[in-house]
């Protein structure tokens, strides 16, 4: 690979996200400490944004909110609108577009964009970056911090370097002086395994993993430590996707943390059935069969535990899929362990038309691709788009309390 040094690449991350839509309809609380979260009632009581008022009292993203509030007891909780920050992301990208048709949604709240054809018109990749935080600031109210590069990964990094509503450009004359000092866990995709790992070998820093060779930083921490190794020295020549070109699907997956920990047999039904019936839906909606299955428990200390299974025929049924899940769930975990969260992923993905013909099987009440069930479940899928998917839910689903 190589990194093309004519290119201009912007990163763009929306600052404190969640937090900002909301306070556009609290003007009065915009120097108050303001946070989104989830049902303090509920389990999924986390913080899921803050304002600055509230990050610089140390209220965290992903804390549990009895955890911020020891910390600020004066802390406001705004319920969260994910369909505000939709609108608002759309709104966002569509002043990215004015710029350039290279707009890569990364999330709700960040995209790259390739800009080395707009300069002509424009001017510099870091005009146009000052360009599109003033303009994002002044006709939406939100702000955004931009970081500046030849390559996707420091602009990322550059996007982060600063904020609120700054613009850093990181190139190969001044990443050292920017980037190397910083802690390792810095870096993009070093999580707190990763990270363990290269403090025990003596690497805390980024200017520390980028003197590790490709090989050591491979033995170390598999596929991810040559990933790690083109990051940090910048090597991207993968080209900004132009808006709404899709990436290929690798998987398609569904997980759920219940109200009440599932134990038992029919508890792990009405837990494995929807979300089995909602990837089985997904496949077939975009015409895609799976060859794997992968099943993730998590326990009520958070252990979490990965189990998966590859079949022989491709299938996308849901009938199929939910045995293989249930197989899958009954050799791996003890009937009485409680279960805090269930997720099921299809992955090994193949084209609907290329999967191979499968026999009915004598020994199977349901053969992967049994063209009576497939009937039966596009039928569903067909009344689901027409009156909402409410209107029919697995039977198990229907008679178990949780």
């Amino acid at each position: 690979m190589r990194t093309d040094p004519e290119r201009a690449i912007l990163h763009c991350d929306c600052n404190n996200f969640y937090a900002s839509v909301e306070l556009l309809k609290y003007p009065e609380l915009r120097d108050k400490p303001v946070a989104v979260a989830g049902d303090p009632e509920g389990r999924h009581g986390i913080i899921l944004a803050k304002n600055m008022a509230a990050k610089r009292l140390g209220v965290q993203t992903a804390e549990t909110i009895w955890q911020a509030r020891k910390k600020c007891p004066d802390l406001i909780l705004l319920a969260p609108h994910h369909e505000e920050y939709e609108d608002m992301s759309r709104r966002i990208n569509a002043i990215y577009l004015e710029y350039t048709d290279q707009v890569e949604p990364f999330s709700v709240d960040e995209s790259w964009l390739d800009v080395t054809g707009s300069r002509r018109l424009f001017g510099s990749g870091t005009e146009i970056a000052d360009t599109l935080r003033r303009r994002i600031r002044e006709e939406l109210g939100v702000t955004i911090s931009v970081g500046v590069s030849d390559n996707r990964w420091w602009a990322k990094l550059g996007s982060d370097y600063k904020k609120p509503d700054a613009t850093t450009v990181i190139n190969r004359e001044n990443v050292a002086r920017l980037l190397y000092p910083l802690p390792v866990r810095e870096m993009l995709f070093v999580g707190g395994a990763a990270a363990e790992v290269l403090t025990r070998h003596g690497v805390t820093t980024i200017g520390q993993l980028a003197e590790v060779t490709p090989a050591l930083l491979e033995k170390w921490l598999g596929k991810q430590g040559a990933g790690l190794h083109r990051m940090v020295h910048g090597v991207d020549d993968a080209p900004v996707r132009r808006w709404g070109e899709a990436e290929a699907v690798k998987s398609v997956g569904n997980s759920m943390t219940y109200a009440a920990d599932l134990i038992g047999p029919e508890a792990w039904h009405a837990g494995l059935m929807p979300l089995c019936d909602s990837v089985g839906a997904r496949l077939r909606a975009q015409r895609l069969k799976c060859r794997t299955i992968t099943v993730q428990v998590k326990d009520t200390s958070l252990r979490v535990i990965s189990r998966q299974h590859t079949l022989p025929l491709a299938t996308n049924l849901t009938k199929h899929i939910f045995r293989e899940a249930l197989n899958i769930l009954s050799a791996a975990w003890p009937q009485e362990k409680p279960i805090r969260l269930l997720s099921v992923t299809a992955s090994t993905l193949v084209p609907e038309d290329e999967a191979e013909a499968a026999q009915l099987s004598f020994l199977d009440a349901v053969a992967p691709d049994d063209p009576r069930q497939a009937k039966f479940e596009q039928a569903v899928d067909a009344v689901r788009r027409r009156f909402g998917k409410s209107v029919i839910q697995p039977g198990t689903v229907v008679r178990h309390d949780e």
